[in-house]
């Protein structure tokens, strides 16, 4: 007996196609005479061309070391025709700036499409309906919908909450009528605060480093002992230092915090 499943396709973005002069992330699907045909995978992997002399700006002496079947990278819209749907993009007007802008939107992206897409699949409900209810409407008032998502990990009610949709319904006398009702359904709501909680909670940093201290004057063990106080001194709540010894001259140095920046400046 066939069952009606949901459908899990959809893009990441409300704009069905994306605009002119905009970076894309790509993956190379196959190659023609003139050309590579590609996905673009932030738009539900719609095709696009890159044409061989869309490749690089200097001279061309061998395809295959600028352009792969299943390379994924940022490529620069030129043309978007959408009646027909083709895509015309190109590889060497895309700058290292649009590049390092175009993988950080996507890593992002791609961390908003997995978690609206399990939650979708857990709750067997169309991805492109909690899109439109959710997903976009984020998109919009948050610049990109994972700064909502992070503020969801602590107080999810206040931006869950505001979300609404409409439906239609047939009032007592016979007439249609819309009501404003919330966006998600409690049930869909808690299994989506569970995933974003999940995946993007701060998982604890942990370093160690295998320090060797000697220290040859009168009193070497007091400075060394100083030495350890003071490194330890430098850490804090969010960010404790600790180190033991090993064997002399060998210690070792722990260090943990949720702050990866914090922690590379120390």
């Amino acid at each position: 007996m066939a069952t009606n499943s949901p459908n899990l396709e959809c893009r990441m973005y409300e704009a069905k196609y994306p605009e002119v002069d905009q970076a894309v992330m790509i993956q190379v699907k196959s190659m023609a005479d003139s050309g590579a045909y590609v996905s673009l995978l932030e738009y539900n992997n719609i095709e696009g061309m890159i044409l061989f002399s869309e490749l690089s700006r200097r001279r061309i002496r061998s395809i295959s070391s600028l352009i792969k079947v299943g390379r994924i990278e940022p490529v620069m819209v030129l043309r978007v025709d959408h009646e027909r749907g083709y895509i015309d993009l190109s590889k060497r007007r895309v700058s290292e700036e649009d590049i390092q802008g175009c993988e950080e939107r996507y890593n992002k992206s791609k961390l908003i499409h997995s978690i609206m897409r399990h939650v979708a699949e857990t709750m067997n409900i169309d991805l492109e309906d909690l899109y439109v209810h959710v997903g976009w409407p984020l998109y919009k008032k948050y610049g990109h919908a994972i700064e909502a998502f992070k503020l969801i990990v602590n107080d999810p009610d206040p931006i869950l909450n505001s979300l609404t949709r409409e439906i239609k319904e047939t009032g007592p006398d016979g007439q249609e009528v819309t009501k404003v009702v919330p966006a998600l359904s409690e049930e869909v709501k808690d299994v989506l605060v569970k995933n974003i909680r999940r995946r993007m909670t701060p998982q604890p940093l942990k370093i160690r480093a295998d320090i060797e201290m000697k220290c040859f004057q009168f009193d070497g063990v007091i400075h060394i002992k100083e030495a350890m106080r003071k490194a330890e001194a430098a850490g804090n709540q969010d960010c404790p230092v600790k180190i033991k010894l090993v064997a002399p001259p060998v210690y070792v140095l722990n260090a943990q915090t949720l702050d990866k920046d914090e922690e590379d400046a120390r």
